[in-house]
């Protein structure tokens, strides 16, 4: 199946008119060709994939995993090198679960995958407290059983489908809540220390995904399933977010921006800069004390390597 291109999804009734249509077309094509491109950077950006290399994508049924697939099945056939990907879906035998669609969905794809069965449902619910959120054990228990299902297919990178407001919202909970300048990156070492995990939708807007998986028409799968409430401090940081966005356009980008452009000598972490031992060597420098630069920084660096070529 060609995976490069969504003109075959339907953009319109019948009775729409045919300018309407072909603009509808234009726009989904627009933001397919968008999509491929800032993952196909980040891929580049932080070395993401190799040639060899084996993906496990992690597949929940929502939109932003399926986006991924479907655009990493793009980027395959037009990468300068070879992958593989094998996409993995963890049932956790939460009640009501449509066991039935993933392996369907993928079945008609044509992609290889497997499906982990594991009842992690009822240990949540034996252990947390009613009426406490359960996303925090749960996660983590997905996280080991993923590790481990990895190594037993021989993948050597796992794939994750958090965007650009993901990485966000975590950068601002760790600040607010945990006291910790600590975000979610796009590339780093699993907690078991045998793994890569790789975020390759980091320079995604949640909005894009929104609108893909709607154009695509995913067969999405509610993650309200277990009951749990969705994590109310994520939900608040979230709204201040998309507040912002509102009231101050550009805001959010500056601060994505301010994530990859860190200047440690300027903070206060000892451990990252050695303040003890600094002093004055009678070299000029550019990174002086000046507090705040008003001059408004590149958000794009110049020297981007990208992962696949093609047209904005």
């Amino acid at each position: 199946m060609n995976h490069s291109s969504i003109d075959a999804v339907p953009v319109a009734d019948s009775g729409t008119p045919v300018r309407q249509a072909e603009k509808i077309a234009y726009e989904n094509n627009k933001l397919h060709k968008r999509l491929c491109r800032l993952v196909g950077q980040a891929i580049g950006d932080f070395n993401m994939i190799e040639d060899g290399d084996k993906v496990m994508v992690c597949l929940s049924g929502g939109k932003d995993s399926y986006g991924l697939l479907d655009i990493l099945l793009t980027l395959r056939e037009r990468a300068p090198i070879h992958f593989d990907i094998v996409a993995v879906n963890l049932d956790q035998k939460q009640p009501n679960f449509p066991a039935h669609i993933l392996p369907d969905y993928l079945t008609r794809l044509g992609v290889p995958f497997h499906i982990e069965n594991q009842d992690t449902y009822s240990i949540v619910k034996r252990v947390v407290p009613e009426g406490k959120t359960t996303c925090a054990l749960c996660s983590r228990l997905r996280r080991g059983i993923l590790y481990r299902v990895a190594g037993e297919l021989g993948a050597t990178k796992i794939a994750l489908g958090h965007h650009r407001d993901d990485i966000l919202e975590t950068f601002f909970l760790n600040m607010f809540f945990g006291a910790k300048l600590k975000g979610m990156p796009p590339k780093l070492q699993s907690d078991d220390g045998k793994n890569i995990v790789i975020r390759p939708l980091a320079y995604v807007k949640e909005a894009d995904m929104e609108r893909y998986a709607a154009v695509k028409q995913f067969p999405i799968i509610p993650c309200d399933l277990c009951g749990s409430q969705e994590n109310l401090q994520r939900k608040q940081i979230k709204a201040m977010l998309r507040e912002w966005e509102k009231k101050f356009p550009g805001r959010v980008e500056n601060i994505f921006s301010a994530l990859s452009t860190v200047a440690p000598s300027h903070l206060m972490d000892r451990n990252l800069f050695g303040f003890a031992g600094l002093k004055a060597n009678g070299d000029a420098s550019a990174d002086g004390d000046i507090a705040f630069d008003e001059e408004p920084c590149a958000t794009t660096p110049a020297n981007v390597v990208r992962f696949t070529t093609m047209d904005d």
